[in-house]
């Protein structure tokens, strides 16, 4: 029978659960067992897909379309699992549910309430992952202990060992034990009164994962173990790790302290030993790269740390593969557009266009685009970077100087970006976006082809607008290549520059596909071309830097 494991947060939100329950489907897996992950989020939203960037990071997208939590991209980085529409609910999709069980009758003329009906719907959809073949499901309750929101997912899951058995439900709970810099002390007090909440509603934690910024000592270890009822070895320490990069040291802090052998005992499940060889390659490539690149990201959401949180890590990813250290310089798209992109540029190995929407700082972009053409900068554009590259594209290579995207200008004479159901007048797309996996054909010799080494690939799409085909004999005749097309060649996927040392975009976003130890050849690649680059460059004695240079 397939085992379940409660993911919860006290004292505070952004202690890391995502990255938590992440890492633990990582361990999982390396003692041979077959994971799956999801999580609930409490927010009345029915997906993240509206939401500001601003507010809630990026929306992570799943092969199959679902708009979800950005926590899935962790699951699929550290594991081996894809996630799906049955990996993130929200209280908006759980209560629409209901609703429209309601209205057609289902419930013949009950009364609906929050228990049963709510907490069987929630409960209904923990146990969705739980299909033939695996063995745990890891399932991360986001909010934090003693919000109002987060109520019925703490009682659906209380009731879930009473469904599936004792022996097959355990509960971990991640909480803070503060460092109070004017007392020079650490406090757990906090997390006591966290389990203490919990234990109200009906739940008594199995483990306690404590994040720290100073290592507990064993006195305060008894005292967790002793005011919280859990064993002494149950009390999981993880420590604020070093480096935002580090993350993925984050499985061997939890073997080191026994937590993978704590589980298994619980579960009443025989493993073998963990198998984390790969892992622990890549984490001293990781730890100790021989180089190291610095990469601008020209964004619109660039104060906000996770509002491109899959492009960073892909990033990193692209820079293991290179042994490699990536330096990534945060460049605002605004910024660029009225101070320059030669001033906020100079010196970078190469430049990344991500995705958006909406009209601000495209200028700014389009900027830093046609600075990396014509310095021969590595170049990769994804999603809305595609579409700004070939607005730049037409503007200054091709002569057509009014040339813009249907989104940003609906009566532009040359509209290069238009909107698909005008490209293709289908009706069942009509102006929806287009969501998930879709193929794409790949030219032979391509920059592209030759990263993925195959002709056909399937990456994930999230976008309304598409390249317009009545545009495609003037492009090629001005040398841009469409060197990845749908099967039907209706559609443009990728576009390249002949004659420039690396100028790959894509519609679609690779970053979502990248693993830990399987980086996206489109990353791999720039990395690549981005050192080939900086090495050329090396020659000059001085290197211009502004905006925010961080390591990823």
């Amino acid at each position: 029978m397939t085992k379940h494991i409660f993911i919860t947060g006290g004292v505070v939100s952004s202690l890391g659960k995502g990255l938590t329950s992440a890492a633990l489907g990582m361990v999982l897996e390396s003692r041979g067992l077959k994971v799956a992950l999801q999580k609930f989020d409490p927010y009345l939203n029915v997906d993240p897909g509206t939401m500001s960037p601003y507010q809630h990071g990026e929306v992570y997208v799943t092969d199959d379309g679902a708009e979800t939590d950005l926590d899935l991209g962790h699951y699929e980085r550290f594991t081996t699992t894809t996630t799906n529409r049955d990996s993130n609910f929200t209280t908006g999709q759980i209560y629409n549910a209901v609703l429209s069980k309601e209205r057609r009758g289902d419930f013949l003329g009950g009364t609906v309430q929050v228990i049963p009906h709510i907490t069987n719907e929630i409960k209904d959809s923990v146990r969705r992952p739980a299909v033939e073949g695996v063995d745990v499901v890891l399932t991360e309750i986001g909010g934090v202990i003693g919000d109002i929101e987060s109520l019925p997912f703490l009682e659906a899951i209380r009731q879930m060992p009473h469904d599936v058995g004792h022996e097959n439900v355990l509960f971990i709970h991640l909480t803070l034990v503060p460092f109070i810099r004017a007392a020079g002390e650490m406090k757990t007090k906090p997390t006591q009164h966290s389990v203490g909440k919990l234990r109200e509603i009906g739940i008594q934690p199995d483990i306690l994962i404590c994040r720290t910024e100073k290592p507990m000592t064993d006195e305060m270890i008894d005292k967790i173990s002793l005011f919280c009822n859990v064993e002494k070895s149950a009390v999981i320490e993880e420590l604020d790790l070093a480096k935002p990069y580090l993350v993925y040291e984050l499985p061997c802090v939890f073997i080191d302290q026994g937590l993978d052998d704590i589980i298994l005992e619980k579960l009443h499940l025989d493993c073998p030993e963990p198998a984390i060889g790969a892992w622990l390659q890549m984490l001293d490539r990781l730890r100790n790269p021989s180089r190291e690149v610095e990469i601008a990201v020209i964004g619109k959401y660039i104060d906000h740390q996770d509002a491109y949180k899959s492009i960073y890590e892909a990033l990193t990813h692209g820079g293991t593969a290179n042994d490699t250290r990536v330096i990534v310089r945060r460049v605002e798209a605004e910024e660029a557009e009225k101070k320059g992109a030669e001033k906020l540029l100079a010196g970078v190995g190469g430049v990344l266009v991500p995705g958006g929407f909406g009209s601000r700082g495209i200028e700014g972009k389009i900027q830093s685009i046609r600075y990396a053409r014509e310095n021969n900068i590595p170049f990769l554009g994804i999603c809305l970077g595609l579409q700004c590259a070939v607005i730049e594209f037409a503007r200054n290579v091709c002569g057509l100087d009014k040339a813009n995207s249907m989104e940003f200008d609906v009566n532009t004479p040359h509209p290069v970006i238009c909107y698909m159901d005008e490209q293709l007048r289908v009706t069942d797309m009509g102006g929806t976006m287009r969501l998930g996996s879709y193929p794409c054909h790949l030219t032979e010799g391509s920059l592209a082809q030759r990263a993925y080494a195959q002709a056909n690939v399937h990456e994930r799409h999230r976008h309304r607008l598409e390249f317009n085909n009545s545009f495609r004999d003037v492009f090629q005749e001005k040398g841009m290549a469409f060197s990845g097309l749908s099967p039907n060649d209706k559609l443009v996927e990728i576009v390249e520059l002949q004659g420039h040392p690396w100028y790959v975009a894509g519609q679609f976003h690779p970053e979502f596909k990248s693993r830990a130890l399987q980086p996206h050849p489109l990353f791999r690649d720039f990395i690549a071309a981005s050192l080939r680059h900086t090495q050329a460059e090396k020659k000059s004695p001085e290197r211009k830097q502004s905006g925010k240079s961080v390591a990823v």
